[in-house]
């Protein structure tokens, strides 16, 4: 597995198409979990996932248990780990901003840093983006 992270804008989805051409992109939508989306996924072929952050906010709507929503983002990521292939994240930095007052942003922006944290774990390569440029991390 690799990661993608940056900002909004930063180029990670640049930075994939262009070392991942052939690869089959797809969105997480709502509720899907890593089954639905590795479903079409052959072994021989690149899957690039997107829509990370905006699935983790739907599973936050719907999953008021911090570690109920542990469970769900980290199944994720393992079923995504264990995939046939190789899986490349895109994946956004929140931790660069202002704090938000609202604590459904704030819880959000927690679950999504923690997130991150785990799926670098599982990533045997991780790339961080800010503007435009790319800096190998692992």
């Amino acid at each position: 597995m690799q990661s993608l992270i940056g900002g909004a804008r930063s180029g990670r989805r640049r930075l994939a198409v262009e070392r991942f051409p052939g690869a089959r992109w797809h969105r997480l939508a709502a509720g899907e979990g890593a089954a639905a989306c590795l479903a079409a996924h052959e072994r021989s072929e690149i899957l690039v996932v997107d829509g990370i952050a905006d699935w983790l906010a739907a599973a936050l709507a719907k999953t008021p248990d911090d570690d109920a929503l542990r469970g769900v983002w980290s199944g994720l990521l393992e079923g995504l780990a264990a995939a046939p292939g190789e899986v490349v994240l895109i994946l956004d930095e929140m931790g660069r901003g202002i704090v938000p007052m609202d604590p459904m942003a704030r819880r959000l922006r927690d679950h999504n840093g923690w997130l991150v944290q785990a799926a670098v774990a599982r990533s045997r390569v991780v790339c961080y983006l800010r503007h435009g440029l790319c800096k190998q991390l692992k």
